[in-house]
């Protein structure tokens, strides 16, 4: 999964990215992308490690690209978003970042602090920049209808499609209101922007870093405030123990990167089953409403090729259990499920198969 950091300039986007990948960006490289993979905290893995004590532990991970900053105010803002644009609309979700917080020391984007102004310009230009697409692909379809041809009735299809597109941008409605999952699937390669799945940060005081967002957008997914300077500096502390410390100082329960992550994951439709043993304890990432074979084939292929049935624990079972799989069977919590069964997230999986 990839999540992309979006935001106007001085928003914290930067200072956000460095809170969650320990990495510092140069001011000198402001309009550069910057990527980096995170693990997925998870304390079934950290609790199944502790029991299994395996020769690997694989969380899964999230790759997060942190993009320069979004304004449309002049034209090197626009030449600079427009570069970006192919990239942003590879990401599968994306954090919106906007500055709630005032400070003499950040100068301010457009001589003001205005949260919601600031989300609904990203939200406009993410509308423009879809509508955009739609319409160059509705004149390429209405010029191509002109011309004979046996494709006409699925161009004539997608056409339809998309002028239900363009009703909806024209009414700034994102995509992700108005479109169906069979018509997902059909406009997937246009990768619009108001079809992703948004999570929302309000880069807030210390102050306000546990308090609920007062911030209202109807079509985010999540939405959290996060005091991206304090975040920042407790990433750069060398141990746990000084982390820890830090955030209790400033009565933070989570640090920002598991909050975070943990929302985008859920935001995405993700959900992960586990896999434990001597040789590796692994969390594995799949769509939610995946059937177990699909489940088998992220693992591998052969897996999924020759499913026989899948050997599932839930992992709360498994705790109740004592973290004995002995003790599971005689439970009667060892479940022998095929192939149309419904991977469940924390679904502790063994998969018998034969190629």
């Amino acid at each position: 999964m990839i999540v992309g950091l979006i935001g106007p300039p001085q928003s914290g986007k930067s200072m956000l990215f460095a809170a969650l990948t320990g990495k510092t960006i140069d001011p000198a490289a402001a309009f550069q992308e910057h990527t980096a993979s995170i693990v997925v905290p998870d304390e079934r893995i950290d609790y199944l490690a502790e029991i299994y004590q395996p020769k690997k532990v694989t969380y899964a991970t999230v790759d997060v690209c942190d993009f320069p900053g979004i304004s449309s105010s002049d034209d090197h803002g626009k030449e600079q978003y427009r570069k970006h644009l192919p990239n942003i609309r590879l990401c599968d979700a994306l954090v919106a970042v906007v500055r709630d917080f005032e400070s003499d020391k950040v100068a301010k984007h457009r001589n003001r602090v205005d949260a919601a102004g600031d989300l609904a310009s990203l939200n406009d230009d993410f509308i423009f920049a879809d509508l955009e697409t739609v319409m160059t692909r509705m004149a390429r379809l209405e010029k191509s209808l002109k011309k004979p041809s046996k494709s006409h009735e699925q161009e004539k299809h997608e056409l339809a499609l998309l002028q239900r597109c363009q009703e909806a941008l024209e009414e700034l409605k994102p995509l992700s209101t108005v479109l169906e999952h069979e018509d997902e699937a059909l406009l997937r390669s246009f990768a619009f922007l108001t079809e992703k799945p948004l999570v929302v940060v309000a880069n807030v005081s210390e102050d306000k870093a546990q308090s609920e967002p007062t911030l209202r957008y109807e079509h985010a997914r999540g939405m959290i405030n996060v005091c991206a300077e304090a975040e920042a500096q407790i990433a750069e502390l060398d141990t746990e123990e000084d982390q820890s410390a830090f955030l209790e100082d400033l009565g933070i329960g989570t640090p920002a990167r598991d909050r975070l992550i943990q929302t985008c994951y859920s935001a995405v439709g993700l959900i992960s089953f586990l896999t434990c043993g001597d040789p590796e304890v692994h969390a594995w990432p799949i769509k939610k409403g995946s059937d177990a074979v699909e489940a088998a084939g992220k693992i591998h292929s052969d897996i999924a090729r020759g499913f026989i049935k899948a050997e599932t624990v839930h992992y709360d079972d498994f705790v109740a259990a004592g973290g004995d799989m002995k003790a599971v069977k005689a439970a009667g919590k060892l479940r022998q499920e095929g192939k149309g069964y419904i991977v469940q997230d924390g679904d502790i999986i063994n998969f018998k198969f034969n190629v």
